[in-house]
């Protein structure tokens, strides 16, 4: 359950930093809401999840996923660079991602 509550908190973070490029300095009301809506879901979530979670695997993996996801989008949405070293640099937040998983003992 727990892995399962940071995938939701990692996918929330994700959703709060694009809705920040969005909101224009929290001058644009919704694009406002969506990030005070899905931050505090995301700081929530991985709170819950640290009741059965090591809290140094946790951290690593919420902030990874949000820094992959946002990095990934960003190549499709905002035409940012997809250079190799790029992508080699977000391949290997993914290795150490996966690597944290699998070293977790339940």
């Amino acid at each position: 359950m727990g892995w399962l509550l940071l995938f939701c908190a990692g996918m929330s973070e994700i959703i709060f930093a694009l809705s920040l490029k969005y909101n224009e300095g929290f001058s644009k009301l919704w694009p406002s809401v969506v990030t005070c809506i899905s931050g505090a879901g995301s700081f929530g979530l991985l709170m819950w999840s640290l009741k059965t979670l090591p809290l140094g695997t946790a951290y690593a993996v919420w902030t990874g996923m949000g820094a992959v996801g946002v990095a990934i989008i960003g190549i499709f949405l905002f035409k940012e660079s997809a250079d190799w070293i790029r992508l080699a640099s977000i391949m290997m937040i993914v290795i150490g991602i996966a690597g944290l998983k699998l070293t977790h003992v339940d």
